[in-house]
């Protein structure tokens, strides 16, 4: 049976439940953050993201949390945060400290009562103590990062936060495939919106360094990247005997025109025609200068030119990318990952 506890003064934020025995029951509030979220902390990788409060309250005592970014799951009574520990430690301590203090004065008063009247001459060191009345420390309030925008579950519709690239939910782990193509493609949009914000003396000598040029060339990397690992999940899903289908295909998903043809074998629409036909062809041309500046610094060869026989540049000449082809190339992927992934929706 818990019985009340009394004597203790605690911060505003920690409460005293009761005590059994030598047992004393405290409760300690994590307010949350402005937006209504509270941090929750990987043990593993130990980076930070935010679960909106309200979901978080209503999900089983005995519920497990995946870390969004590294998959790490476990009770979620692990996924403290460094803030929300100390400000744990802090309610422990001023509780530590009364229990001492207490221990003390029942110690003082439990001795003058018992002491025996001097008697001849002695030798010793009189101790005193005064007591007075305790005044706790407040505890240390939650100020981490603020979150950016909020994300909501499409299979169990909780709201969480994220302070970097993540592949899996709190609550349901691994996302699905097409999530996490959008979101890549939504980082790459954000990257190129970052260099055009740029104040243009900061801007000037990285453009003469080249580094706008390695960026947009990176973009078109990352690109032909999602397409491939959203290709790749939605094949291996979809297709009972996959590995057999793909067993000595190499890398098909970075092969366009291989990976219709591998995804209509399979008895699925052909993705040359679910797409318009403009943005196919354009689609190809960027799969084709992605390979040469992959596989030859950019420099144009007789591959690139049997892609994209329209193409004005000659054998030898280096491709120039810009920020427009890029934001274009962007565009037509997310119709790409959308086609693929609408392949195989009933």
């Amino acid at each position: 049976m818990w019985k009340r506890a009394s004597g203790f003064r605690m911060p505003a934020g920690a409460e005293i439940l009761g005590t059994q025995g030598d047992v004393t029951r405290m409760q300690v509030t994590i307010p949350p953050d402005e937006q209504g979220f509270h941090g929750r902390q990987c043990p593993a990788c130990e980076a930070v993201f935010r679960v909106d409060s309200d979901d978080y309250a209503a999900l089983p005592d005995d519920c497990e949390l995946w870390c969004v970014y590294c998959g790490h799951h476990a009770d979620h009574g692990d996924f403290v945060t460094q803030q929300q520990q100390e400000r744990l430690v802090r309610a422990a301590r001023e509780l530590g400290l009364q229990m001492v203090r207490n221990g003390l004065e029942d110690a003082f008063r439990r001795t003058a009562r018992r002491r025996p009247a001097p008697r001849g001459r002695t030798f010793g060191i009189d101790i005193s103590y005064r007591s007075a009345p305790y005044r706790p420390q407040p505890l240390p309030d939650i100020n981490e990062e603020r979150l950016i925008r909020v994300r909501t579950c499409g299979g169990c519709a909780l709201r969480y936060a994220v302070f970097g690239e993540h592949r899996f939910c709190p609550v349901c782990g691994q996302l699905p495939a097409e999530v996490v193509a959008l979101d890549a493609l939504g980082a790459d949009t954000a990257r190129l919106d970052c260099l055009a914000q740029l104040p243009a003396d900061t801007a000037a000598p990285l453009r003469e360094q080249g580094v706008f040029t390695r960026m947009w060339v990176d973009t078109l990397e990352n690109l032909v990247t999602v397409v491939e690992t959203l290709a790749a999940a939605v094949f291996q899903d979809a297709v009972a005997d996959s590995a057999a289908k793909l067993k000595g295909k190499g890398n098909i998903f970075q092969r366009l025109d291989d990976t219709a043809e591998l995804f209509a074998a399979a008895g699925y629409p052909d993705l040359r025609s679910t797409l318009d036909p403009a943005i196919w062809q354009r689609l190809v041309e960027i799969w084709a200068a992605r390979h040469v500046f992959t596989h030859t610094d950019g420099l144009v060869d007789a591959k690139y030119l049997a892609k994209v026989p329209a193409s004005q540049v000659r054998i030898g000449q280096r491709l120039t990318i810009t920020e427009t082809i890029c934001r274009q190339a962007i565009a037509d992927t997310e119709a790409l990952c959308r086609a693929i992934t609408s392949l195989t929706t009933p």
